[in-house]
């Protein structure tokens, strides 16, 4: 039995009608990646109904390759792109909208 980390998303309404989505890396014990989804999705539906939240279906798993602890990789998602690295974290990570604490931004382009 391995660890595996899932990243689910949820939709949440405010009282703006606006809404927040949250992605939310949960780590669980599976044989693989397909039973760790299995698992977090159950809880992920558990999860929205506390919150009076949506669960949107997504859930993307990375088996770890190594034990759990300071500095271990428990999530990785690749993609392309032809952006440039500061349009690509704004389309992507930092559109202005998140709900973050601000720290000393590192390199990028």
């Amino acid at each position: 039995m391995g660890l595996a980390s899932v990243r689910c998303a949820f939709k949440m309404t405010t009282d703006r009608d606006k809404f927040v989505y949250e992605e939310r890396v949960t780590l669980w014990r599976a044989a693989d990646a397909h039973e760790a989804i299995t698992l977090a999705e159950t809880e992920a539906l558990k999860y929205a109904k506390n919150l009076d939240a949506q669960y949107l279906g997504l859930a993307q798993a990375y088996t770890l390759a190594e034990d759990v602890g300071a500095g271990a990789e428990v999530l990785s998602l690749m993609r392309t792109s032809n952006l440039r690295p500061s349009d690509y974290l704004s389309a992507y990570f930092d559109t202005g909208t998140e709900l973050q604490t601000d720290h000393e931004a590192g390199p990028t382009d």
